[in-house]
């Protein structure tokens, strides 16, 4: 019976640091931004990249349309690929924090979740000279320690389109869909990630070069703190 109740206590423990801070912080939190309900543009958003071959497409497709985006980056692509992270700046882009290794919160100490937090954030620094504002977990997994750890707004999303898989995902969804002003899409541009199907990327750029043909008249903005008040 000891043993039965220390291993009740154990995965109850686990659930309440991870799976249970995760539903408080995308549902209850203030910190969490999920969407911009005032204001008249839409968010535009990718994760996991740079990547060398998709990222300077998609940077290339979205100053075609002189729309600009937010990009949550992993630190050690960043640091791999300095030169991307300069162009994103320098068009205007904004950049947030995604970790420094693509790695869950559920995974790791408050101690870990902070290096992970402030090493990317010290590397978007270091190469574009300005500091990040927003903050996106991997995965949107969020654990106890996240509010502490991290002194950025927690950017979700209101639209998720399953980008990261070549079939089965819902990217019809961002062509047929009515996507009201304020709402924050995300999106991928890397397929190098746990999960991602390779060549997953192409079918997400060609997808956003059809929405940005369609959505003629409507702005894209880069999210920042003061947007986002």
């Amino acid at each position: 019976m000891k043993l039965q109740r220390l291993i009740a206590l154990t995965l109850g423990s686990t659930l309440f640091y991870s799976v249970g801070a995760t539903l408080y912080y995308r549902n209850t939190n203030q910190r969490r931004i999920h969407r911009h309900a005032t204001c008249d543009a839409l968010y535009l958003t990718f994760d996991d990249g740079p990547h060398p071959f998709y990222t300077p497409k998609l940077l290339d497709l979205l100053a075609e349309h002189n729309a600009k985006a937010t990009f949550f980056v992993v630190g050690e692509h960043a640091k791999a690929y300095p030169e991307l992270l300069k162009r994103m700046s320098e068009e205007g882009h904004a950049i947030g924090i995604h970790h420094m290794h693509h790695r869950s919160s559920w995974t790791m100490t408050p101690q870990a979740l902070r290096e992970e937090v402030t090493q990317c954030a010290r590397v978007i620094e270091t190469i574009t000279g300005r500091a990040p504002q927003l903050y996106r977990p991997p995965w949107g997994h969020f654990n106890a320690a996240s509010m502490k750890v991290s002194p950025y707004p927690f950017v979700l999303w209101s639209h998720i389109f399953g980008d990261w898989k070549v079939s089965q995902n819902h990217l019809s969804r961002l062509l047929e869909e009515d996507i009201p002003n304020g709402s924050i899409l995300l999106l991928h541009d890397h397929d190098g990630t746990l999960g991602a199907d390779l060549g997953a990327p192409l079918q997400t750029l060609e997808a956003v070069e059809q929405f940005l043909k369609l959505q003629t008249g409507r702005s894209f903005h880069a999210l920042s703190k003061e947007v986002l008040r």
